[in-house]
């Protein structure tokens, strides 16, 4: 993997996202896959690509109610870190929360996340 190929499955996750395309969804990580919401979730991840997908599906954003980029920061090999932002909107389109993420994303040899971590932190509130 290298920059390239770790901002194109990047991309591929916003419009996944966006989307909520089953397909598209599943097309990002391989068959035995674990999803880790935060590191927290160490001992419960998300396994395998159907419960990723279904996981994913269960409470979806509502349309147009957030703004995402993610770009890597570093790759070695299989294992890519990425740095972004997501922006929550409320219904008018104002900043409703912000976060910092981090996502540290392991790939099996088809380009396929095999393992997602992702580390966020909310923003403090812009009028505090």
């Amino acid at each position: 993997m290298n920059r390239n190929d770790v901002q194109d499955w990047l991309d591929s996750y916003v419009e996944a996202w966006q989307t909520y395309d089953a397909e598209k969804i599943g097309d990002l990580f391989s068959e035995d896959a674990r999803y880790f919401y935060s590191p927290a979730d160490e001992h419960q991840p998300v396994r395998g690509r159907l419960a990723i997908v279904a996981s994913w599906l269960e409470q979806p954003d509502r349309p147009n109610s957030w703004h995402a980029h993610y770009a890597p920061i570093a790759v070695d090999g299989r294992v890519a870190v990425a740095q972004g932002r997501t922006r929550y909107l409320h219904e008018e389109g104002t900043l409703k929360r912000e976060f910092d993420n981090i996502f540290v994303i392991h790939f099996d040899d088809e380009g396929r996340c095999s393992r997602f971590t992702e580390w966020y932190m909310q923003r403090p509130d812009p009028g505090v």
